[in-house]
């Protein structure tokens, strides 16, 4: 081209273009859709309409999470809800406040600063988003504390909670903030979930309407704010009917209707407890859109892969249960329980001391732990998943990830080499104007975190080492940067919980308290320190001054802590007979049920018997193979062929990831999400990318009118 560029003028136009594009705006179509370009630091963000409007919300998402998370199925209102109602009140106070304020360190601080702005806006969303999630140590709680599990009546202690809450709620903070530059700044770090919540915030504040071509061939000249008040009313009278009025529309298992007492039909074809082989199991939102699942927001490739996965596996599964593998034929064939040998739940006082520690004589005399079929298969895929999000960060995204740590170890020499290389993405380039948290304030919580983990775990009977809480910080260093650029692409995000639970029972074999812990800070970790990057992205996208960002973090988490730990002692001791299956308004703890079966299976009897030498589940550890070649064979083939499209439609780790949707999930919940995602990622976006622009964020309308409805 360069030799006769004559002859190519219109490739090196087009290329010129493109590189034009790149410069001035995101490569990606996606988040060109949704976020500006452009960035006004004159706009107020940390005001006292904003603290205290964000701080509100903070403690009634928590509130209501909280006290809900007992019930099956689970009632969780998330952030994207308060971003909607906070809106209206922040106009209330922008309308109805006096302008009256003081100065502070030369800024002054106004109960009225103006106009309510879209970075207001984002920072209450950022707060809300690290309050709606109770705190992990919550399910060790319960699991010690209930009599039906192991019956520890000190766990009631406060004191007690709120050391262990504040640690497993703070320590991601410390991980977040060096992996900025590996998951925060690079451009291919999209975040699908986050541009859903910035195309609401978008819609509020933006005075541009512009009319697209769409489906139908209609113009469509309806603004956002007005699509979304249609879809608003439109879902929240539909939610009526499959809650209230017509209840079986929730779980649509119209073939097992046809031979109700027909076992081999239910095991296929059933709701619950079954695999759910059923092409119209349900036509409820709630049912299609999961907390792992929205089909409007996770790109088609990922959400098809997941459910590729979920498929072939159920193959797994009814293959194990009617050939009796593993004893699975006297059990449910889709169950998240442990049994003993006589097919009931599994009783592990009777194989522990009054320490609540392994008795081997006691074991002997009482059962092994069963697993039902879908159980084992969610093991062996947990194992795939950890040694396929390796590899696959290895092979497909070695290069950044060097790049990464490169710009991590110039920033303590030479800034202006980091300046340099964050110049090319014109985010970067728009926050550079920011003073950036130092990485000191990261260090500082991260201490303080161990600090509480080292102090509630020594100072109370838990039986376990303080050097817990290193282990986990240990893991996630090793899995925050795979883990995190799969979720930052794919809208997945890989659970370590097997994998800590795997390494920790093997540490302490016998204990299930000191196992717990072990799964709580291997998991916590590296599952907040994610959580935390993707708030740092929507601040990105938004141009909000980092140093706001940390401080709304860290108050709002602190907030949600204390209102959390003040929830789950009303539950304790105000509801009566709650997590038992006669507990009202079905508070029958499904977590905590979870929860107890790994401490089991995991702690009490210890992974050594279950998949160690000669264990009975020792052969699902192929899983690790399994995902190591699966990717393997990816690589090879999109290199030798790479003009094969559908093949760019299926990603690795999402495939491996779709085999965990079962116990008590099955492919009833994993198929309605397909045909909605290929009718918005493909039909809509490829033909009408204006439109699909303008109304790709309605996934939110409904998943906020979900939760009106709950």
């Amino acid at each position: 081209m360069f030799e006769t560029p004559e002859k190519h003028e219109v490739i090196i136009q087009e290329m010129k273009l493109e590189a034009a594009l790149i410069m001035t705006n995101s490569p990606y179509a996606e988040v060109r859709a949704v976020v500006d370009c452009h960035d006004d630091p004159s706009l107020p963000v940390s005001t006292i309409r904003a603290w205290v409007i964000g701080l509100t919300f903070s403690v009634l998402l928590a509130f209501v999470n909280q006290l809900f998370s007992v019930r099956l199925a689970t009632i969780q209102i998330a952030a994207n809800v308060a971003q909607l109602l906070c809106y209206p009140m922040g106009k209330l106070w922008e309308m109805t406040m006096p302008d009256i304020g003081f100065t502070l360190f030369g800024i002054r601080h106004s109960l009225n600063p103006g106009r309510f702005n879209k970075k207001e806006h984002m920072l209450i969303t950022i707060m809300a988003n690290v309050a709606y999630n109770f705190p992990y140590t919550n399910g060790i709680i319960w699991v010690q504390y209930l009599p039906t599990f192991y019956n520890q009546r000190w766990a009631s202690q406060v004191g007690y909670q709120l050391l262990v809450a504040l640690s497993t709620n703070f320590v991601g903070y410390g991980m977040a903030g060096v992996c900025r530059r590996f998951l925060v700044y690079p451009s291919y770090c999209v975040w699908p979930s986050s541009l859903v919540t910035i195309a609401l915030n978008s819609a509020f504040h933006s005075d541009r309407n512009v009319h697209v071509d769409g489906p139908f061939r209609r113009i469509y000249r309806a603004s956002r704010l007005k699509l979304f008040c249609i879809a608003f009313v439109a879902m929240f009278v539909w939610f009526f009917f499959p809650s209230f009025i017509w209840t079986s529309l929730w779980n649509f298992s119209w073939i097992s209707w046809i031979s109700p007492n027909n076992i081999h039909l239910a095991a296929v074809t059933g709701f619950n407890n079954g695999v759910g082989l059923n092409p119209f199991p349900t036509f409820d939102w709630n049912t299609i859109m999961t907390d792992s699942t929205d089909p409007l927001v996770i790109p088609f490739f990922s959400t098809f892969s997941k459910f590729i996965g979920t498929f072939l596996s159920m193959f797994v599964i009814l293959g194990m249960w009617y050939s009796n593998g593993y004893n699975s034929a006297y059990l449910p064939i889709n169950a998240n329980g442990i049994f003993d040998n006589t097919g009931a739940r599994y009783n592990v006082s009777r194989a522990v001391d009054d320490r609540k520690l392994f008795d081997p004589e006691s074991y002997e005399h009482y059962s092994p732990p069963f697993l039902t079929a879908g159980a084992i298969v969610v093991y062996m895929m947990f194992f795939a998943i950890y040694s396929s999000a390796v590899t696959y960060a290895y092979l497909y995204h070695r290069h950044e990830i060097m790049l990464g740590f490169r710009t991590f170890i110039a920033s303590f020499r030479n800034k202006d080499q980091v300046a340099a290389d964050r110049e090319l993405d014109v985010h970067n380039r728009l926050m550079k104007q920011y003073k950036e948290v130092p990485e000191w304030w990261y260090t500082v919580v991260l201490v303080l975190a161990v600090v509480f983990g080292i102090v509630g775990i020594a100072a109370y009977e838990t039986y376990t080492t303080p050097g817990v809480v290193f282990y986990g910080l240990i893991l996630c260093a090793i899995f925050v940067i795979p883990v995190g650029i799969i979720k930052a692409m794919t809208g997945i995000e890989v659970p370590l919980n097997v994998l800590a639970e795997f390494i920790g029972g093997s540490i302490v074999e016998g204990n299930a308290l000191a196992m717990n812990y072990f799964k709580t800070f291997g998991f916590v970790t590296c599952s907040h320190a994610i959580l935390f990057s993707n708030d740092l992205k929507l601040a990105h996208y938004l141009k909000v001054p980092p140093r706001f960002t940390f401080w709304a973090q860290i108050i709002a988490t602190l907030v949600s802590t204390f209102v959390c730990t003040a929830v789950l002692n009303f539950q304790m001791h105000a509801i009566p007979g709650i997590c038992t299956p006669e507990a009202k308004w079905r508070l029958t703890c499904p977590g905590a049920n979870t929860f107890f079966m790994a401490s089991v299976l995991w702690g009490t009897v210890g992974p050594k018997k279950v998949w160690g030498d000669g264990g009975m589940y020792t052969l699902t550890l192929i899983g690790f193979p399994i995902g190591f070649l699966t990717v393997l064979a990816f690589y090879f083939l999109q290199k030798k062929y790479p003009h094969w499209g559908w093949l760019r439609q299926l990603h690795p780790v999402a495939i491996m990831y779709g085999g965990t949707a079962w116990a008590p999930y099955n492919l009833s919940w994993a198929w309605p999400a397909v045909p909605v995602a290929w009718l918005s990622w493909i039909y809509v976006k490829r033909r009408f990318i204006g439109f699909w622009s303008k109304v790709c964020f309605l996934s939110l309308f409904l998943s906020m009118v979900r939760r009106a409805r709950d």
